[in-house]
């Protein structure tokens, strides 16, 4: 067990910069991207209707694969899963970096998306598990927050640098070396895997039916650009995605060894925690979009001014992630995520207020930046904290992969239901006037939705405060779900 950064293991002294390079990497690629798509297109020469692929395919693969991910780390291994993911992900990168067409360029980002659906949830699980319940997890999971924040926002800035320096293809391949670091320190830094008692089955028909059914749901979100919410298109794949996840819920209500046990949302921490991922993700990723869109379109900023227009946020990230590692034990997760998301909102909302035709970076962005990027980083500790809160060990990549999913499925929604939102202000207009009110109005609803997140844990999260005594409710779940097919020594309780 890794208890504190100086009574690490030497062999294992590397564990944390590995996780957080995860979630760095993870964050970063969802976003990278984004500023290189022009020069991606004139180069590969896609199509005006098929460019959006290159980040469409990332999203699905993502999207798709997490509570798989997830699972396979609790049933393979976690050390081996991360690995593996690193692997793939890398191989993917590089394959995309010397794509020829665009085909081979949208399969390596799907296949990429694959890796860092593996990637994603055992990050989360290491940390649950190899870091004790306290300061040193809260310090943790605070560098992680951080981390995929950070990724986003980085992502933005690193994809205009590179593409005017260097060309798009060093988007792709700038995550090699990263990787291969990354598989290097893996290998020592991460605890080999244990397993006490029998390795559970992994559930085909759940694997199926929750892959389908989020691929499904992400693609009908991320093309409403092209076919709008009312169009039988878009009815026709949102439907089958419910009738898909539907099934998936009944198949996993009769499992012996589910993908997802339903149980885990029937503990008010984890319920709380992905209602607010999905809720805060829904107003943060499109905060981002329409940000970098204001600095482009209307502010007429290049694509290295506008990546370099978001380190306050990456500052500001930090900032509140390093409050929350400090003050979790204090005031408990519930006060710091209600505390965060009103921050955050009003940080959002502030941008609704300042965006205009004649604004200027120091009046309309660096303000509202700050006060909704440490909102933000406040809520990733106490996020982290209670999706993990009071779940058996040998279940903590299922309870990841379930936050990685409502963040990511959020993510799409937020982007897909704000895009209309500015779309549908902006009408027929032209020119940067009609462009600001639909982007205003786009941070207001984001702000609504951060405001959301705050009330849903108000109501929902009812877990005391401070940490509870080992081996409470993980110790009953495991004893009353598992029977004898898990040893309940292996069980740990996490902050409650």
């Amino acid at each position: 067990m890794v208890k504190t950064a100086d009574s690490t293991p030497s062999h294992h002294r590397w564990l944390l910069p590995v996780l957080l390079t995860v979630q760095f990497l993870v964050s970063l690629d969802m976003s990278v991207v984004n500023i290189a798509l022009p020069d991606i297109g004139d180069d590969l020469g896609f199509g005006a209707d098929s460019l959006i692929w290159v980040v469409n395919a990332y999203a699905l693969a993502f999207g798709g694969l997490l509570m798989l991910g997830g699972r396979l780390a609790d049933l393979v291994g976690r050390r081996r899963t991360l690995i593996a993911g690193f692997a793939v992900f890398g191989a993917a990168s590089l394959a995309g970096g010397l794509a020829g067409t665009p085909g081979q360029l949208v399969a390596a980002r799907a296949v990429q998306g694959a890796g860092a659906a593996a990637l994603a949830p055992v990050a989360l699980a290491l940390i649950t598990v190899n870091y004790e319940a306290g300061a040193a997890r809260s310090r943790a999971l605070g560098l992680w927050g951080a981390s995929g924040a950070l990724g986003g926002a980085v992502g933005v800035m690193a994809g205009g640098l590179l593409t005017d320096w260097a060309g798009w293809r060093s988007v792709m391949l700038i995550n090699v070396p990263v990787v291969l670091a990354a598989l290097l320190l893996s290998r020592d830094g991460v605890p080999a895997d244990r397993r006490t008692g029998p390795a559970p089955r992994l559930d085909v028909v759940g694997a199926l039916l929750v892959t389908a059914g989020m691929a499904v749901l992400v693609l009908g979100l991320v093309r409403t650009e092209t076919y709008a919410w009312g169009s039988g298109t878009t009815l026709g794949t949102l439907g089958a995605a419910v009738v898909l996840l539907a099934a998936f819920a009944v198949v996993e209500s009769r499992k012996r060894d589910p993908l997802l046990r339903l149980g885990l949302l029937a503990h008010r921490p984890v319920l709380s925690a992905n209602a607010f991922s999905l809720l805060m993700s829904s107003g943060q990723f499109a905060a981002f979009y329409f940000t970098s869109l204001y600095l482009q379109e209307v502010l007429s900023y290049g694509p290295t001014t506008a990546g370099a227009a978001f380190l306050p946020f990456c500052v500001g990230v930090v900032a509140g992630s390093v409050i929350s590692a400090r003050t979790v034990a204090r005031f408990g997760e519930r006060a710091l995520l209600v505390t965060g998301g009103l921050l955050g909102a009003a940080g959002l909302a502030w941008f609704g207020l300042t965006v205009g035709v004649d604004g200027t970076f120091l009046n309309s962005i660096l303000g509202p930046s700050m006060v909704a990027s440490v909102g933000i980083g406040m809520c990733f500790v106490p996020l982290g904290t209670a999706a993990t809160s009071g779940v058996a060990a040998e279940e903590t990549g299922m309870a990841s992969g379930l936050l990685n999913s409502s963040r990511q499925l959020g993510g799409s929604l937020g982007l897909a239901v704000l895009a209309t939102v500015a779309s549908g202000v902006t009408g027929n207009g032209r020119g940067p006037g009609p462009l600001v009110d639909g982007y205003a109005t786009a941070f207001w609803v984001a702000a609504a939705l951060l405001v959301a997140a705050a009330l849903a844990t108000a109501l929902l999260h009812r877990a005391p405060a401070r940490l509870r005594p080992a081996q409470t409710y993980a110790q009953e779940e495991t004893s009353k779900n598992l029977g004898d097919d898990v040893d309940p020594g292996v069980s740990r309780s996490t902050h409650g």
